[in-house]
């Protein structure tokens, strides 16, 4: 089996506005990198547009339909400071969506051993009702729930390393026993969410926030001393990544100082969670990662991690 490559160009038509951090260059980026002759063997799909049926394993119909109507004929309305649509944003959040929703299906049945979602926009901050922080629908909560909903898995895990905590995906699932949602981030930064308090109902929660300054020593000590004996234990059927590489030492939005490397070895790490429980089945979706070349360099390690799977 191989590693899956998901990603569609209609991602590229959700524009944003001028000077934008999250901007249709980023998976152009993505993709030259992924041009390269060492990911020819990459199995490569296209994301299928996620029906609103499933996107309402996480989000109310209602307001699927008013991210649907939001949604202008021509130039660019804003839902919040940071948060804006054009005429291909709703398209593209569906595909982002359906990418991850497809890769389930892949790993689930057999077909790909991982997968990869190169897909905007992201997802990790919205809410169950609320979109915010560059996100209109949560991609990974919908691949999860897609997968205890279709497959029966009975526990899934969403590992979140993006910079910025991933409130939506915590909101979703606070009070979900069967749903374990650990991250790492900055903290304090945007959203201001994410202290080691918030456990949620079942205490399914893992929160490690790191402090500016902070680089790889710290980031493997979180993962080695509470969030990967925390997985060990959960022994989830399925991972679901938030693959966020804004946690660079070279983007511009955030003060911790991950390197390409960094980003292997976490991915290495999580792949030993999956080979003990849950058959290798990893699903990684793309969230944030804001400088061109630290973004690019660090996708490619962990597509290369995944690979070696």
């Amino acid at each position: 089996m191989s590693t899956l490559l998901i990603t569609h160009p209609a991602c590229l038509n959700h524009l944003t506005p001028l000077g934008h951090p999250e901007r249709p260059d980023r998976l152009r980026a993505i993709e030259q990198a992924l041009e390269d002759e060492k990911f020819q063997t990459l199995a490569r799909v296209e994301a299928p547009a996620a029906a609103a049926e499933i996107i309402a394993l996480c989000h109310p119909m209602d307001y699927i339909e008013a991210i649907r109507e939001a949604s202008p004929q021509q130039g660019m309305v804003r839902l919040d400071a940071d948060t804006s649509m054009s005429p291909g944003s709703f398209e593209a959040a569906l595909r982002a969506a359906g990418g991850g929703i497809k890769a389930v299906d892949e790993v689930m049945t057999g077909k790909a051993a991982n997968a990869f979602i190169a897909v905007r926009p992201p997802g990790h901050h919205s809410e169950t009702a609320r979109p915010m922080g560059f996100c209109l629908f949560n991609n990974a909560a919908i691949a999860a729930r897609y997968a205890q909903d279709r497959y029966d898995a009975e526990r899934v895990a969403i590992v979140d390393f993006d910079v910025h905590h991933g409130n939506g995906s915590q909101d979703i699932f606070w009070s979900d026993k069967t749903v374990m949602y650990c991250s790492t981030h900055e903290m304090p930064l945007y959203p201001g969410t994410g202290a080691i308090t918030e456990r949620g109902e079942f205490n399914t929660v893992v929160n490690c926030p790191l402090r500016a300054g902070d680089g790889g020593v710290q980031f493997k000590q979180a993962f080695d001393s509470v969030i990967l004996p925390r997985l060990r234990e959960f022994k989830p059927d399925l991972l679901v990544i938030s693959a966020g590489f804004d946690a660079h030492t070279r983007d511009p939005l955030a003060n911790l100082n991950l390197v390409e490397a960094d980003y292997a070895w976490v991915t290495q790490k999580l792949m030993e969670i999956a080979d003990a429980s849950a058959k290798g089945r990893i699903v990684s979706l793309l969230e944030g990662g804001y400088d061109l070349q630290a973004l690019s360099r660090s996708v490619a390690a962990h597509v290369t991690a995944l690979m070696r799977g």
